[in-house]
Protein backbone atom coordinates (compact mmCIF):
# COMPACT_ATOMS: atom_id res chain seq x y z
CA UNK A 1 0.00 0.00 0.00
CA UNK A 2 2.60 2.51 -0.49
CA UNK A 3 5.07 1.82 2.62
CA UNK A 4 7.94 1.24 0.90
CA UNK A 5 8.03 5.08 -0.35
CA UNK A 6 7.05 6.69 2.57
CA UNK A 7 10.45 4.96 4.00
CA UNK A 8 12.89 8.08 4.98
CA UNK A 9 15.89 8.69 6.82
CA UNK A 10 14.85 11.32 9.59
CA UNK A 11 13.48 9.96 12.38
CA UNK A 12 11.37 13.62 12.76
CA UNK A 13 12.97 14.00 16.15
CA UNK A 14 11.09 11.04 18.08
CA UNK A 15 12.71 9.52 20.67
CA UNK A 16 12.34 5.71 21.53
CA UNK A 17 11.07 5.35 24.98
CA UNK A 18 12.90 2.90 27.31
CA UNK A 19 9.73 1.28 27.84
CA UNK A 20 9.27 0.77 24.49
CA UNK A 21 13.22 -0.27 23.56
CA UNK A 22 13.54 -2.43 26.23
CA UNK A 23 10.70 -4.45 26.27
CA UNK A 24 10.49 -7.58 25.22
CA UNK A 25 9.23 -7.82 21.30
CA UNK A 26 5.98 -10.13 20.86
CA UNK A 27 7.50 -12.03 17.56
CA UNK A 28 11.52 -12.13 18.71
CA UNK A 29 13.53 -15.07 19.58
CA UNK A 30 13.09 -16.21 23.50
CA UNK A 31 9.71 -14.66 24.33
CA UNK A 32 6.92 -16.49 24.89
CA UNK A 33 5.17 -16.28 22.11
CA UNK A 34 7.46 -16.71 19.34
CA UNK A 35 6.81 -19.36 16.87
CA UNK A 36 2.88 -18.55 16.89
CA UNK A 37 1.09 -19.01 13.65
CA UNK A 38 0.33 -16.80 11.24
CA UNK A 39 -3.09 -16.02 10.08
CA UNK A 40 -3.18 -16.35 5.96
CA UNK A 41 -5.30 -14.04 4.20
CA UNK A 42 -8.50 -15.85 4.24
CA UNK A 43 -8.22 -15.85 7.80
CA UNK A 44 -7.25 -12.29 8.00
CA UNK A 45 -9.98 -11.47 6.13
CA UNK A 46 -12.52 -13.59 8.15
CA UNK A 47 -11.06 -11.59 11.59
CA UNK A 48 -10.97 -8.35 9.61
CA UNK A 49 -14.83 -9.02 9.50
CA UNK A 50 -15.74 -9.62 11.85
CA UNK A 51 -13.95 -7.32 14.17
CA UNK A 52 -16.01 -4.74 12.41
CA UNK A 53 -19.41 -6.48 11.76
CA UNK A 54 -21.58 -5.97 14.58
CA UNK A 55 -24.78 -5.04 16.50
CA UNK A 56 -24.60 -1.31 14.47
CA UNK A 57 -25.69 -2.82 11.54
CA UNK A 58 -29.58 -3.21 12.89
CA UNK A 59 -29.67 0.61 13.04
CA UNK A 60 -29.30 1.07 9.53
CA UNK A 61 -32.70 0.77 8.19
CA UNK A 62 -33.44 3.47 11.19
CA UNK A 63 -30.77 5.62 10.05
CA UNK A 64 -31.87 5.53 6.63
CA UNK A 65 -35.57 6.74 7.56
CA UNK A 66 -34.57 9.38 9.13
CA UNK A 67 -31.21 10.66 6.80
CA UNK A 68 -32.96 9.35 3.50
CA UNK A 69 -31.88 6.16 1.93
CA UNK A 70 -29.41 8.33 -0.92
CA UNK A 71 -28.25 10.66 1.87
CA UNK A 72 -27.48 7.86 4.32
CA UNK A 73 -25.96 5.38 1.53
CA UNK A 74 -23.55 8.53 0.64
CA UNK A 75 -22.79 9.04 3.65
CA UNK A 76 -21.67 5.61 4.88
CA UNK A 77 -19.90 4.88 2.07
CA UNK A 78 -18.09 8.10 2.91
CA UNK A 79 -17.40 6.83 6.55
CA UNK A 80 -15.97 3.90 5.50
CA UNK A 81 -13.26 5.48 3.09
CA UNK A 82 -12.58 7.46 5.59
CA UNK A 83 -12.02 4.96 8.53
CA UNK A 84 -10.08 2.79 5.94
CA UNK A 85 -8.25 5.30 4.96
CA UNK A 86 -7.43 5.90 8.99
CA UNK A 87 -6.91 2.51 9.59
CA UNK A 88 -4.10 2.38 6.68
CA UNK A 89 -2.35 5.32 8.32
CA UNK A 90 -2.08 3.81 11.99
CA UNK A 91 -0.28 0.72 10.12
CA UNK A 92 1.86 3.28 7.98
CA UNK A 93 3.13 5.11 10.64
CA UNK A 94 3.70 1.77 12.70
CA UNK A 95 5.96 0.52 10.15
CA UNK A 96 7.56 3.85 9.68
CA UNK A 97 8.22 3.52 13.31
CA UNK A 98 9.83 -0.06 13.12
CA UNK A 99 11.52 0.46 10.25
CA UNK A 100 13.16 3.76 10.28
CA UNK A 101 13.02 4.86 13.97
CA UNK A 102 14.54 2.15 15.69
CA UNK A 103 11.39 0.58 17.67
CA UNK A 104 11.83 -2.81 18.24
CA UNK A 105 7.82 -3.91 17.60
CA UNK A 106 5.02 -1.92 18.10
CA UNK A 107 2.13 -4.59 18.53
CA UNK A 108 -0.89 -2.18 19.48
CA UNK A 109 -2.32 1.21 18.98
CA UNK A 110 -1.58 1.65 22.76
CA UNK A 111 1.98 1.17 21.75
CA UNK A 112 1.41 3.80 18.75
CA UNK A 113 0.80 5.82 21.29
CA UNK A 114 3.83 5.57 23.53
CA UNK A 115 5.91 5.44 20.44
CA UNK A 116 4.39 8.56 19.43
CA UNK A 117 3.41 10.74 22.07
CA UNK A 118 5.13 8.62 25.33
CA UNK A 119 3.33 7.57 27.97
CA UNK A 120 0.58 10.20 28.23
CA UNK A 121 -0.01 8.96 24.23
CA UNK A 122 -0.64 5.25 25.60
CA UNK A 123 -2.05 5.95 28.54
CA UNK A 124 -4.87 7.95 26.40
CA UNK A 125 -5.28 5.34 23.94
CA UNK A 126 -5.00 2.20 26.17
CA UNK A 127 -7.93 4.19 28.34
CA UNK A 128 -9.98 4.46 24.92
CA UNK A 129 -9.47 1.25 23.79
CA UNK A 130 -10.95 -0.66 27.06
CA UNK A 131 -13.60 1.89 27.32
CA UNK A 132 -15.18 1.39 23.52
CA UNK A 133 -13.89 -2.54 23.33
CA UNK A 134 -15.34 -3.56 26.65
CA UNK A 135 -18.11 -1.29 26.11
CA UNK A 136 -19.18 -3.63 22.82
CA UNK A 137 -18.65 -6.79 24.29
CA UNK A 138 -21.25 -5.43 27.26
CA UNK A 139 -23.57 -4.64 24.03
CA UNK A 140 -23.40 -7.95 22.55
CA UNK A 141 -23.81 -9.73 25.99
CA UNK A 142 -27.20 -7.84 26.31
CA UNK A 143 -28.57 -7.65 23.03
CA UNK A 144 -27.72 -11.69 22.71
CA UNK A 145 -29.70 -12.04 26.68
CA UNK A 146 -32.25 -9.79 25.55
CA UNK A 147 -33.38 -11.08 22.65
CA UNK A 148 -33.17 -14.57 23.72
CA UNK A 149 -35.41 -13.76 26.61
CA UNK A 150 -37.86 -12.30 24.12
CA UNK A 151 -37.54 -14.97 22.17
CA UNK A 152 -38.24 -17.82 24.57
CA UNK A 153 -40.03 -16.15 27.70
CA UNK A 154 -42.70 -14.42 25.86
CA UNK A 155 -43.35 -10.26 26.40
CA UNK A 156 -45.86 -7.55 25.17
CA UNK A 157 -44.66 -6.71 22.07
CA UNK A 158 -48.08 -4.47 21.14
CA UNK A 159 -46.68 -1.43 21.02
CA UNK A 160 -45.00 -0.91 17.49
CA UNK A 161 -43.20 2.16 18.03
CA UNK A 162 -39.43 2.56 18.25
CA UNK A 163 -39.02 3.17 21.45
CA UNK A 164 -41.10 0.03 22.41
CA UNK A 165 -38.86 -2.34 20.72
CA UNK A 166 -35.25 -0.53 22.41
CA UNK A 167 -37.00 -0.88 25.56
CA UNK A 168 -37.51 -4.14 24.96
CA UNK A 169 -34.41 -5.03 24.15
CA UNK A 170 -32.76 -2.97 26.65
CA UNK A 171 -34.79 -4.37 30.02
CA UNK A 172 -34.65 -7.65 29.65
CA UNK A 173 -38.33 -8.49 29.41
CA UNK A 174 -40.22 -11.27 29.91
CA UNK A 175 -41.39 -13.35 33.17
CA UNK A 176 -39.63 -13.12 36.15
CA UNK A 177 -38.28 -16.50 37.15
CA UNK A 178 -37.07 -16.80 41.12
CA UNK A 179 -37.36 -12.99 41.10
CA UNK A 180 -35.19 -12.64 38.44
CA UNK A 181 -35.46 -11.36 35.04
CA UNK A 182 -34.61 -14.12 32.34
CA UNK A 183 -32.15 -12.05 30.60
CA UNK A 184 -30.03 -12.90 33.98
CA UNK A 185 -30.03 -16.62 33.62
CA UNK A 186 -28.85 -16.22 30.09
CA UNK A 187 -26.06 -13.95 30.52
CA UNK A 188 -24.23 -16.31 33.32
CA UNK A 189 -25.36 -19.20 30.76
CA UNK A 190 -22.74 -17.29 28.60
CA UNK A 191 -19.98 -16.97 30.79
CA UNK A 192 -18.32 -20.40 30.92
CA UNK A 193 -18.01 -20.61 27.34
CA UNK A 194 -17.02 -17.34 27.28
CA UNK A 195 -13.79 -18.00 29.88
CA UNK A 196 -13.17 -20.89 27.70
CA UNK A 197 -13.34 -18.12 24.25
CA UNK A 198 -11.19 -15.55 25.76
CA UNK A 199 -8.62 -18.42 26.75
CA UNK A 200 -7.60 -18.82 22.93
CA UNK A 201 -4.37 -17.54 22.83
CA UNK A 202 -4.00 -15.79 19.49
CA UNK A 203 -6.31 -13.92 17.00
CA UNK A 204 -5.11 -16.90 13.77
CA UNK A 205 -6.36 -19.23 16.59
CA UNK A 206 -10.04 -17.45 16.51
CA UNK A 207 -9.93 -17.37 13.24
CA UNK A 208 -11.97 -20.49 12.85
CA UNK A 209 -14.49 -19.58 14.96
CA UNK A 210 -14.64 -16.11 13.14
CA UNK A 211 -15.45 -17.63 9.34
CA UNK A 212 -17.72 -19.49 10.83
CA UNK A 213 -19.58 -16.60 12.91
CA UNK A 214 -18.87 -14.70 9.05
CA UNK A 215 -20.97 -17.54 7.58
CA UNK A 216 -23.97 -17.28 10.21
CA UNK A 217 -23.99 -13.49 9.86
CA UNK A 218 -24.12 -13.12 6.04
CA UNK A 219 -26.97 -15.64 5.82
CA UNK A 220 -28.90 -14.05 8.78
CA UNK A 221 -28.46 -10.51 6.70
CA UNK A 222 -29.53 -12.44 3.68
CA UNK A 223 -32.57 -13.73 4.84
CA UNK A 224 -33.94 -10.15 6.50
CA UNK A 225 -33.11 -8.71 2.87
CA UNK A 226 -34.66 -11.63 0.84
CA UNK A 227 -37.69 -10.77 3.11
CA UNK A 228 -37.24 -7.04 2.58
CA UNK A 229 -37.46 -6.95 -1.38
CA UNK A 230 -41.02 -9.17 -1.02
CA UNK A 231 -42.25 -7.24 1.63
CA UNK A 232 -41.33 -3.76 -0.71
CA UNK A 233 -43.01 -5.81 -3.25
CA UNK A 234 -45.92 -6.48 -1.80
CA UNK A 235 -46.22 -2.81 0.05
CA UNK A 236 -43.93 -0.14 -1.80
CA UNK A 237 -44.21 2.67 0.69
CA UNK A 238 -43.37 5.96 0.35
CA UNK A 239 -39.72 7.01 0.87
CA UNK A 240 -37.32 9.48 0.84
CA UNK A 241 -34.13 9.77 -0.58
CA UNK A 242 -32.56 12.68 1.61
CA UNK A 243 -33.61 13.40 4.97
CA UNK A 244 -32.67 17.34 5.75
CA UNK A 245 -29.36 18.29 6.77
CA UNK A 246 -30.52 18.40 10.51
CA UNK A 247 -29.77 14.48 10.52
CA UNK A 248 -27.04 15.12 9.21
CA UNK A 249 -25.11 14.46 12.08
CA UNK A 250 -26.85 11.56 13.57
CA UNK A 251 -26.47 9.19 10.35
CA UNK A 252 -22.56 10.07 10.44
CA UNK A 253 -22.93 8.80 14.05
CA UNK A 254 -24.54 5.93 12.86
CA UNK A 255 -21.75 5.23 10.20
CA UNK A 256 -19.01 5.64 12.82
CA UNK A 257 -20.45 3.39 15.14
CA UNK A 258 -21.21 0.78 12.46
CA UNK A 259 -17.93 0.52 11.38
CA UNK A 260 -15.98 -0.04 14.64
CA UNK A 261 -12.95 -1.93 15.04
CA UNK A 262 -10.13 0.40 14.69
CA UNK A 263 -8.53 -1.05 17.97
CA UNK A 264 -8.13 -4.39 16.28
CA UNK A 265 -6.17 -3.11 12.78
CA UNK A 266 -2.55 -3.21 14.13
CA UNK A 267 -3.17 -6.89 16.04
CA UNK A 268 -4.57 -8.03 12.94
CA UNK A 269 -1.44 -6.70 10.82
CA UNK A 270 1.17 -8.05 13.26
CA UNK A 271 -0.56 -11.49 12.95
CA UNK A 272 -0.70 -11.65 9.36
CA UNK A 273 1.21 -13.78 7.60
CA UNK A 274 1.63 -11.33 4.11
CA UNK A 275 1.61 -7.93 5.92
CA UNK A 276 2.62 -6.72 2.44
CA UNK A 277 -0.84 -7.76 0.74
CA UNK A 278 -2.62 -6.75 4.09
CA UNK A 279 -3.78 -3.62 3.39
CA UNK A 280 -5.82 -4.90 0.14
CA UNK A 281 -6.93 -7.70 2.25
CA UNK A 282 -8.43 -4.90 4.76
CA UNK A 283 -9.51 -2.86 1.48
CA UNK A 284 -11.39 -5.49 -0.03
CA UNK A 285 -13.25 -6.42 3.39
CA UNK A 286 -14.46 -3.31 3.74
CA UNK A 287 -15.66 -2.76 0.37
CA UNK A 288 -17.36 -5.94 0.91
CA UNK A 289 -19.05 -4.20 4.17
CA UNK A 290 -19.65 -1.21 3.11
CA UNK A 291 -21.92 -2.64 0.12
CA UNK A 292 -23.63 -5.00 2.47
CA UNK A 293 -24.10 -2.26 4.93
CA UNK A 294 -25.48 0.51 2.31
CA UNK A 295 -27.89 -2.92 0.49
CA UNK A 296 -28.93 -3.98 4.08
CA UNK A 297 -30.34 -0.48 5.21
CA UNK A 298 -31.68 0.51 1.58
CA UNK A 299 -33.62 -2.76 1.41
CA UNK A 300 -34.57 -2.83 5.15
CA UNK A 301 -35.91 1.14 4.88
CA UNK A 302 -37.89 0.07 1.44
CA UNK A 303 -39.47 -2.75 3.00
CA UNK A 304 -41.25 -0.28 5.55
CA UNK A 305 -40.89 3.01 4.83
CA UNK A 306 -41.58 5.34 7.72
CA UNK A 307 -42.55 2.10 9.92
CA UNK A 308 -39.09 1.47 10.27
CA UNK A 309 -37.91 0.39 13.74
CA UNK A 310 -34.57 1.51 15.30
CA UNK A 311 -33.78 -2.56 15.52
CA UNK A 312 -35.05 -3.87 12.22
CA UNK A 313 -35.31 -7.32 13.29
CA UNK A 314 -38.48 -5.90 15.62
CA UNK A 315 -40.00 -5.41 12.36
CA UNK A 316 -39.89 -8.58 11.22
CA UNK A 317 -42.84 -9.81 13.52
CA UNK A 318 -42.92 -13.35 15.07
CA UNK A 319 -42.30 -16.84 13.24
CA UNK A 320 -39.52 -19.46 12.32
CA UNK A 321 -38.10 -16.69 10.02
CA UNK A 322 -37.71 -14.62 12.25
CA UNK A 323 -36.58 -16.47 15.13
CA UNK A 324 -33.88 -18.43 12.82
CA UNK A 325 -32.94 -14.77 12.01
CA UNK A 326 -31.97 -13.16 15.60
CA UNK A 327 -30.55 -16.48 16.70
CA UNK A 328 -28.35 -16.20 13.43
CA UNK A 329 -27.31 -12.43 14.90
CA UNK A 330 -26.82 -13.54 18.34
CA UNK A 331 -24.63 -16.56 17.25
CA UNK A 332 -22.16 -13.57 15.68
CA UNK A 333 -22.37 -11.49 18.32
CA UNK A 334 -21.49 -14.75 20.16
CA UNK A 335 -17.91 -15.41 18.50
CA UNK A 336 -17.39 -11.56 18.16
CA UNK A 337 -17.37 -11.07 21.71
CA UNK A 338 -13.55 -12.66 22.25
CA UNK A 339 -12.15 -10.74 19.07
CA UNK A 340 -13.48 -7.72 20.56
CA UNK A 341 -12.14 -8.26 23.98
CA UNK A 342 -8.48 -9.14 22.12
CA UNK A 343 -7.40 -5.04 22.69
CA UNK A 344 -8.47 -5.35 26.03
CA UNK A 345 -6.53 -8.39 27.19
CA UNK A 346 -3.27 -6.85 25.46
CA UNK A 347 -3.80 -3.53 27.91
CA UNK A 348 -4.32 -5.44 30.75
CA UNK A 349 -1.93 -8.11 30.26
CA UNK A 350 0.77 -5.68 29.19
CA UNK A 351 0.23 -3.40 32.37
CA UNK A 352 0.22 -6.36 34.58
CA UNK A 353 1.70 -9.48 33.16
CA UNK A 354 4.53 -7.88 31.72
CA UNK A 355 3.19 -8.59 27.85
CA UNK A 356 2.46 -12.05 28.87
CA UNK A 357 -0.49 -14.33 28.38
CA UNK A 358 -2.56 -14.88 32.07
CA UNK A 359 -5.70 -16.48 31.91
CA UNK A 360 -6.62 -15.39 35.25
CA UNK A 361 -6.78 -11.67 33.86
CA UNK A 362 -8.79 -12.51 31.26
CA UNK A 363 -11.19 -14.45 33.22
CA UNK A 364 -11.98 -11.58 35.60
CA UNK A 365 -11.82 -9.08 32.77
CA UNK A 366 -14.81 -11.57 31.37
CA UNK A 367 -16.53 -11.43 34.66
CA UNK A 368 -16.17 -7.64 34.73
CA UNK A 369 -17.92 -7.10 31.55
CA UNK A 370 -20.43 -9.84 32.16
CA UNK A 371 -21.17 -8.04 35.95
CA UNK A 372 -21.19 -4.97 33.96
CA UNK A 373 -23.52 -6.14 31.27
CA UNK A 374 -25.98 -7.29 34.73
CA UNK A 375 -25.81 -4.63 36.12
CA UNK A 376 -26.26 -1.46 34.04
CA UNK A 377 -29.78 -2.74 32.24
CA UNK A 378 -30.17 0.33 30.13
CA UNK A 379 -26.66 0.43 28.97
CA UNK A 380 -27.22 1.74 25.24
CA UNK A 381 -26.92 5.53 26.83
CA UNK A 382 -24.07 4.91 27.99
CA UNK A 383 -22.70 3.18 24.77
CA UNK A 384 -23.97 5.64 22.97
CA UNK A 385 -22.30 8.32 24.87
CA UNK A 386 -19.04 6.61 24.83
CA UNK A 387 -18.98 5.57 21.01
CA UNK A 388 -19.50 8.96 20.04
CA UNK A 389 -16.89 10.42 21.86
CA UNK A 390 -14.19 7.81 22.17
CA UNK A 391 -14.84 5.93 18.60
CA UNK A 392 -14.39 9.42 16.89
CA UNK A 393 -11.05 10.65 18.43
CA UNK A 394 -9.65 6.67 17.51
CA UNK A 395 -11.21 6.14 14.74
CA UNK A 396 -10.22 9.77 13.34
CA UNK A 397 -8.29 12.01 15.58
CA UNK A 398 -5.58 10.06 16.64
CA UNK A 399 -4.51 7.58 13.30
CA UNK A 400 -4.32 11.81 11.98
CA UNK A 401 -2.07 13.18 14.69
CA UNK A 402 0.18 10.31 15.03
CA UNK A 403 0.35 10.10 11.30
CA UNK A 404 1.30 13.44 10.86
CA UNK A 405 3.22 14.05 14.10
CA UNK A 406 5.97 11.11 12.04
CA UNK A 407 5.67 12.14 8.69
CA UNK A 408 5.23 15.59 9.01
CA UNK A 409 9.12 16.45 7.56
CA UNK A 410 8.44 14.89 4.15
CA UNK A 411 5.00 15.77 3.88
CA UNK A 412 3.88 17.72 1.12
CA UNK A 413 1.17 20.50 1.81
CA UNK A 414 -1.87 18.90 0.98
CA UNK A 415 -1.20 15.83 2.63
CA UNK A 416 -0.55 17.78 6.10
CA UNK A 417 -3.72 19.33 5.23
CA UNK A 418 -5.86 16.10 4.72
CA UNK A 419 -4.70 15.16 8.13
CA UNK A 420 -5.15 17.97 10.01
CA UNK A 421 -8.75 18.02 8.22
CA UNK A 422 -9.26 14.57 9.00
CA UNK A 423 -8.49 15.96 12.59
CA UNK A 424 -10.73 18.85 12.54
CA UNK A 425 -13.66 16.25 11.21
CA UNK A 426 -13.18 13.73 14.16
CA UNK A 427 -13.66 16.46 16.30
CA UNK A 428 -16.83 17.86 15.02
CA UNK A 429 -18.10 14.36 15.20
CA UNK A 430 -17.08 13.66 18.61
CA UNK A 431 -18.67 16.73 19.96
CA UNK A 432 -21.77 16.89 18.20
CA UNK A 433 -22.22 13.66 18.68
CA UNK A 434 -21.78 13.56 22.12
CA UNK A 435 -24.30 16.89 22.04
CA UNK A 436 -26.79 14.74 20.65
CA UNK A 437 -26.50 11.68 23.19
CA UNK A 438 -26.48 13.70 26.00
CA UNK A 439 -29.44 15.57 24.90
CA UNK A 440 -30.95 12.71 24.29
CA UNK A 441 -29.98 11.01 27.76
CA UNK A 442 -31.61 13.81 29.77
CA UNK A 443 -34.77 14.34 27.71
CA UNK A 444 -35.48 10.79 28.66
CA UNK A 445 -34.67 11.35 32.32
CA UNK A 446 -37.34 14.22 32.19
Amino acid sequence: MGFEKERGSSSHGLQVPEEASSSSPLLLPGHPDAGRPLSSQPKTFANVFIAIVGAGVLGLPYAFKRTGWVAGSLMLLVVAALTYHCMMLLVRTRRKLELDVGFSKIASFGDLGLAVSGPAGRLAVDAMIVLSQAGFCVSYLIFIANTLAHLYNGSDDGDSSSSSSSSLLLSGAGHLFLGLQPKFFYIWGMFPFQLGLNSIKTLTHLAPLSIFADVVDIGAMGVVMVEDVALYLQRQPPLRAFGGLSVVFYGLGVAVYAFEGIGMVLPLESEAADKAKFGRTLGISMGIISLMYALFGVLGYFAFGEDTRDIITTNLGKGLLTELVQLGLCINLFFTFPLMMNPVHEVVERTFAGKRFCLWLRWALVLGVTLVALLVPNFADFLALVGSSVCCVLGFVLPAWFHLKVFREEMALWGITLDLGIMILGIVFAVSGTWSSLVEILSIKS
